[in-house]
């Protein structure tokens, strides 16, 4: 649904995206994850057409969005937490007011189906409305229409508990009865991870890692070991060790490409004596932690 390369972005002399590659696939809950600054927002907002690329290729519904016309619009929900929203309206009128632009795509059943689920006030302007509740009024005006793509850039910014689960409730529940695309963007890892089909980790501008959940989750181990003596560092570490640390006895890393015969090779070669072995799985966030902290050491000057 949205093909990405090479994608570069500088802000006053400062890249802000150092040739992002990314992919949407048809039919899944792609999680972009990574923290405040990363670049999240600025790759969606080149993807949308709200800002213009400084080198690179979109393809959003197999068009460059430069040049998406009406009818690629009516097939995409997009809702932003810094959306601005016409405060003097109620969301009744701002549903009047966006509806004509969706023609015959919009569905009235459905605008009512979701306005009772979300449980919007309907007498009161926007501007008085709850942070939660202005971002079901702004899902509601994106999603009546019934898009094939839906884009949340850091919906879940600002929401308490609650209407979080209310909003991610709603929001499951519509994506498998529908079958849409959804790229949803969040430094929030514990909140997406129990809905994404795919993950892709953003840091520092560059893509880190993509992949379907399942199959991150399926590479990563967290790796503890007890040696029977205090022994160096080993001069050189399979690649796919990040984060080796060895104080005293105790070592652990993460293993990014876990193979259980190559892992008990590797650790009998470069840590003899080992008395013991512990190898866990690890969610998403001890994935991506270990993915930031490894990105940052090897960009650090080394003495």
């Amino acid at each position: 649904m949205i093909t990405i390369r090479g994608l570069k972005k500088r802000f006053r002399g400062t890249d802000a995206l150092h040739g992002v590659d990314l992919d949407v696939p048809t039919g899944k809950v792609t999680a972009f994850l990574g923290p405040n600054g990363a670049g999240k927002t600025t790759t969606i907002k080149c993807a949308m057409s709200l800002l213009e690329r400084d080198a690179g290729s979109i393809e959003v519904l197999g068009c460059d969005p430069r040049g998406l016309k009406p009818e690629h619009w009516q097939r995409i929900g997009y809702v932003s937490e810094n959306q601005k929203m016409p405060g003097w309206m109620t969301v009744p009128q701002l549903l009047d007011y966006v509806r004509p632009m969706y023609g015959t795509h919009w569905d009235r059943d459905f605008e009512k189906k979701l306005l009772a689920e979300f449980d919007l006030p309907l007498k009161t302007k926007l501007r008085s409305l709850s942070r939660g509740q202005a971002m079901k009024a702004a899902l509601v005006s994106s999603l009546a229409y019934r898009p094939q793509l839906v884009v949340l850039d850091e919906p879940f910014s600002g929401l308490d508990p609650l209407v979080r689960d209310e909003f991610l409730t709603g929001l499951l529940e519509l994506t498998e009865t529908e079958g849409w695309t959804v790229w949803i963007s969040s430094h929030d890892i514990e909140e997406v991870e129990s809905f994404a089909d795919r993950v892709a980790i953003l840091n520092n501008g560059r893509i880190d890692l993509q992949d379907d959940v399942e199959a991150i989750q399926a590479r990563f181990r967290a790796v503890e070991l007890v040696l029977e003596n205090e022994i160096p560092i080993p001069a050189a570490l399979p690649p796919q060790w990040l984060n080796f640390q060895l104080k005293g006895r105790a070592a652990r890393f993460t293993d990014s490409n876990y193979d259980e015969s190559r892992s008990i090779a590797d650790c009998q070669s470069l840590l003899p004596g080992v008395l013991s072995r512990q190898v866990r799985p690890m969610n998403l966030r001890e994935i991506f932690v270990a993915l930031a902290k490894s990105y940052r050491g090897q960009r650090e000057p080394q003495p």
